[in-house]
């Protein structure tokens, strides 16, 4: 059996010499880990399933893995017009009625 070896953060930050090229291209602020988050978010977009962001991300629960999904404005104006054309369609004289639940 193989065991996988992880690399620390903080081998990896000095290997890629992340400090100095994030300083030299004014984005101090940007941290890996949010790029993480920003390339499960784009691959989910694409279409990923979730369950194969969960095995690239190696997280052990799928509730982790959804927590590194962001919609973009896009995606959530998307969702608004999807909801009032649904609403609309139900309200129509001759389409299904909205009910109480």
């Amino acid at each position: 059996m193989r065991h996988q070896r992880q690399i620390s953060t903080a081998v990896l930050r000095d290997a890629t010499h992340w400090d100095a090229a994030v300083t030299k291209l004014g984005h101090e602020h940007l941290r890996r880990h949010g790029l993480r988050h920003t390339g499960l978010t784009w691959m989910a977009d694409a279409g990923v399933p979730v369950h194969v962001l969960r095995k690239i991300a190696g997280h052990g629960s799928l509730t982790t893995t959804q927590r590194y999904r962001h919609p973009d404005r896009q995606s959530i104006t998307d969702a608004g017009t999807a909801l009032s054309a649904h609403l609309k369609a139900r309200r129509s004289p001759n389409g299904p009625q909205l009910r109480a639940v």
